[in-house]
């Protein structure tokens, strides 16, 4: 099947403003009428549920999460991006178009992109206009950073964590939504199944993380905004929580996942101590402004304290090999730099898992007060966790699973293949291509929230009428009955395994065969090994206490079951893309100096994956990418 994106036609510059006003419109008196189910309360879910509750709908929103607060976004350190051009560097929207383009390596809708690009000025205003402390310079405008992928200041950040900032925002939105009675939360509840009816999405099944209790929802639309899915490889920069349980259900209930080897590995987090770690501490891709990364050149030197050694002993390798960007190479790059100078036996600290990231020229350039006050807060995290003083020595890092470029396939309205399902944030398939440039998950999540669904979803709403699916329909009743069999299958399986000890398993071949660098060979063992440890799960796995009552065993086999599933589509779409392109590299394909090696002729396009059955093959549907505005050609970051 050839997938219709609904992707607008025209000057790219008008192709969102006119997309809107054509769409159909729900007056303000009838959108009371309709109930809409929002799965998720991060960026993208608070952003959306307050958006729709502003509007008059009627909005359920669910998190799994004892507070709406808690969201994932909170952990974002970094920024947002906007071309906004205050530093009057030469930004512009088509600047920041034609970045993400490239920096996706040209596996990307273009007007998606312009969308994200056009709106993200918006999101700003609106976040002044929340109260959000944007860090600001001495004449009161908005601050700005460079990012990596980027050779402009645009990314806008507040002290702090910005995401957590930005999350607050959204979040007073939503809670005055709730005041008003437009939105009901329900937290410490999780979506476990998605009730389809004759083909279209029409409520969710969900469990009462406190009480086991199944509860059944109905709704005119569903939106699922639940993020990523990077969890699958155990250790990331994810909270624990997060998993692609929401999305993997709608998959199994005839939604197209997409893309999903397009995952993205960040190049600044802490390396990993020892076996026994469950999540990976992730540290902001600013700290690339200053700092510079380097390796020793001798691998002798490699136990030496890095004072020790000198200057012409030191290889700044990212300067070395993209001399114009340097340390701000894109993340996918910087990534598997790192990776060669620890399998080339250069890599340094516990394991030799680590690369340098050092201030000491910064610090000698502005001061180390000046360095204090951009990155204080990052610094201090990483003497609490390291017991280092990265003032007076460089900090380790290392490259960890972080964002998921991958997720359901949705057209240009934020709306799967299957009609009343909308998918937003980073749970929908990307509109960043291959790789995420740094800052662009938060801009992605309130663009979707804010800007586009309100827009979206009423084109859709317009054309059903209201209620005519509810809770007493045969369908919720099975849903139910299929969830309830699939958790007391998984108590009574009585083995001797834990649900950790199988997930880090499944993260051990996920990370040595499906991460950085896959091969045909790693592929294939990874298809091999994936469908032995789910039969071991089965068979072996222990899951303790009962199904109705709190279990976070219960909840965390479900995940690890979807995980499971889910993984040998991720192995099986990177062994199908016989390409290198962003966060997907094949080592077969790969230029003389170590470059992703694309195939536009055979590649430039979605693939999407519709579900034939657990350790049945799937079948691939395609949406061709068509590049009117930017030419497609190799990246270079030289």
């Amino acid at each position: 099947m050839i997938l219709d994106g609904k992707t607008p036609t025209g000057p790219i510059e008008k192709t969102w403003d006119k997309h809107r006003f054509d769409m159909k419109l729900v007056n303000p008196a009838n959108k009371r009428k309709y109930k809409i189910l929002m799965v998720g309360t991060g960026l993208a879910g608070g952003a959306g549920a307050a958006s729709l509750g502003e509007l008059g709908y009627n909005v359920e929103a669910f998190c799994y999460q004892d507070s709406a607060r808690r969201a994932h976004s909170i952990a974002a350190q970094g920024g947002i991006n906007a071309a906004k051009n205050y530093p009057n560097d030469g930004d512009s929207i088509y600047r920041l178009f034609y970045d993400t383009i490239k920096g996706g390596d040209f596996r990307a809708r273009e007007a998606d992109v312009w969308r994200l690009a056009q709106v993200s000025n918006n999101i700003i205003d609106q976040c002044v206009a929340q109260g959000v402390p944007f860090a600001r310079d001495y004449a009161g405008y908005l601050d700005n950073r460079s990012f990596g992928g980027a050779q402009v200041s645009r990314t806008f950040y507040a002290r702090g964590q910005t995401g957590q900032q930005l999350l607050l925002g959204a979040y007073s939105a939503l809670t005055r939504q709730v005041k008003a009675g437009t939105v009901k939360l329900h937290p410490r509840t999780e979506m476990v199944d998605l009730v389809v009816v004759d083909g279209v999405a029409k409520g969710i099944t969900v469990r009462n993380l406190i009480t086991g209790q199944l509860e059944s929802h109905w709704g005119d639309a569903v939106v699922l905004a639940t993020g990523g899915y990077v969890n699958v490889f155990y250790l990331s920069t994810n909270a624990m929580g997060c998993s692609v349980t929401a999305a993997w259900k709608a998959a199994k209930k005839g939604a197209f996942f997409a893309n999903p080897c397009y995952t993205q590995i960040h190049p600044t987090c802490i390396p990993q101590h020892g076996d026994k770690q469950s999540k990976l501490t992730l540290m902001s891709e600013s700290l690339r402004n200053d700092g510079r990364c380097w390796v020793p050149k001798k691998k002798e030197d490699c136990d030496k304290a890095p004072g020790d050694i000198p200057e012409e002993d030191r290889d700044y390798y990212l300067e070395r090999k993209y001399p114009s960007f340097g340390n701000l190479a894109p993340r996918d790059i910087a990534s598997r730099a790192a990776k060669e100078q620890c399998d080339d036996e250069r890599g340094v600290g516990p394991g030799k898992r680590g690369v340098y990231l050092d201030y000491e020229t910064a610090i000698g350039r502005v001061g180390e007060h000046t360095i204090r006050e951009r990155y204080g807060n990052l610094f201090e995290m990483y003497e609490k966790i390291t017991a280092e003083d990265a003032y007076k020595r460089p900090m380790r890092i290392y490259p960890a699973p972080h964002y998921a470029m991958g997720g359901l396939w949705v057209d240009y309205h934020c709306m799967s293949n299957v009609p009343g399902l909308f998918v937003l944030g980073e749970a929908n398939f990307s509109v960043h291509g291959a790789n995420r440039l740094g800052a662009s998950a938060l801009m992605q999540g309130l663009a979707d929230g804010y800007f586009v669904i309100p827009n979206t979803i009423a084109n859709y709403l317009a054309g059903i009428t209201p209620g005519t699916v509810k809770e007493d329909h045969a369908e919720f009743k099975k849903s139910i009955e299929d969830v309830d069999g699939e958790m007391n299958k998984m108590l009574n399986i009585n083995g001797k395994k834990t649900v950790s000890e199988l997930h880090r398993e499944l993260g051990s071949v996920m990370w040595e065969d499906v991460g950085m660098a896959r091969s045909d060979a790693s592929l294939k063992n990874a298809l091999k090994r994936i469908p032995e440890i789910r039969d071991e799960f089965w068979n072996n796995c222990n899951v303790t206490g009962e199904a109705g009552e709190l279990n976070q065993q219960l909840e965390n086999a479900g995940r690890l079951a979807d995980f499971l599933e889910f993984a040998e589509v991720l192995a099986k779409d990177a062994l199908h893309r016989e390409e290198s392109c962003g966060g997907h590299f094949r080592t077969e394909h790969q230029t003389e100096d170590g470059e992703a090696m694309r195939d536009d002729e055979n590649f430039a396009y979605v693939g999407a994956w519709e579900f034939k059955g657990v350790g049945v093959e799937p079948e691939l549907h395609k949406e061709p990418l068509k590049f009117e505005n930017v030419k497609l050609a190799v990246r270079s970051y030289k």
